[in-house]
């Protein structure tokens, strides 16, 4: 069985990702900034589940919490990047303090947790990162600008290494849920920005405030079962670079991929146009210059 270490542990789809884990017979390094609640949910998990103190943020704990993991284990197979924090709020109501804190978790945090664990993967040659990302991250949405421009930059790093560890024998997998009933967007959980704009009020923006209210708890996912699919295609052995989940999330990626593909077919003149004209262009479109 596999060692999972797991960010952002005690809630949410983190402590599904545990608990389906745990099931399907792995050992289990949850991390969480209180890991004491991931111990009280799982008092029968045993030697299998070391709950470990971390903030994503904070280097020294990083790396403690990966140097307790291998001391334990003696390996991780599995590193999930969950943990997150969100803000809702128009992009230029956000202010530079703000949006600091979203990266600082979102993005400079998962690339902190990465790279402690990299080097026992590599040591290895074995293993899989998973970074939760978004529906949010493949399609952008008004009110969510900051917080989905965190997970863009997750995607783009993750598609980099899903080919730089390839040859390692290390494997990359983006999660994309789309709403799930979790407490995501409980007052607990997630930030709203302080100062609002008025013009943005009666637009899209201003209505996904309403709209967060209103959905919160209603949403269509369900964490356990997206615990659950997530742990079963890393057990595949065979899970997808990209990993969506829940219809809603379905449906927005179709309607993107379907926009993007009628944007670059009625531009594609004006596209190819900008190539030096001793570039052959070869029927699919791509240059040819020998």
């Amino acid at each position: 069985m596999a060692v999972w270490f797991i960010t952002g542990a005690s809630r949410g789809l983190g402590i599904e990702i545990v608990r389906a884990a745990l099931a399907s017979g792995h050992s289990v390094v949850a991390t969480a900034r209180d890991p004491h609640g991931v111990e009280a949910a799982f008092p029968d998990a045993g030697e299998r589940l070391l709950a470990v103190a971390l903030d994503v943020t904070d280097l020294a704990q990083v790396q403690a919490a990966v140097e307790a993991a291998v001391a334990t284990f003696g390996r991780v197979d599995v590193l999930v990047n969950n943990a997150g924090r969100g803000l809702l709020g128009a992009v230029e109501e956000a202010d530079d303090v703000e949006v600091r804190a979203v990266y600082d978790t979102n993005v400079f945090g998962v690339l902190t947790v990465t790279r402690a664990v990299l080097p026992v993967l590599r040591a290895q040659r074995s293993g899989h990162v998973v970074n939760l990302s978004s529906v949010g991250g493949f399609v952008g949405s008004a009110g969510w600008g900051i917080y989905a421009s965190t997970k863009f930059a997750v995607e783009g790093f993750s598609e980099a290494m899903s080919l730089e560890l390839a040859p390692l024998g290390i494997g990359v997998t983006l999660v994309e849920p789309g709403y799930f009933r979790t407490d995501f967007l409980d007052s607990s959980s997630l930030h709203r920005v302080t100062a609002t704009i008025d013009d943005y009020a009666e637009g899209p923006a201003g209505a996904m405030r309403l709209t967060a209210e209103r959905v919160n708890h209603g949403q269509p996912g369900d964490p356990v079962k997206a615990g659950t699919a997530i742990v079963s295609a890393i057990d595949s052995g065979r899970a997808p670079l990209r990993l969506q989940l829940g219809s809603d999330c379905v449906a927005s990626v179709e309607a993107k991929l379907t926009a993007v593909a009628a944007d670059l077919d009625a531009w594609r003149e004006v596209a190819l146009s900008t190539d030096h004209d001793d570039v052959a262009v070869s029927p699919s479109g791509a240059g040819d210059a020998s």
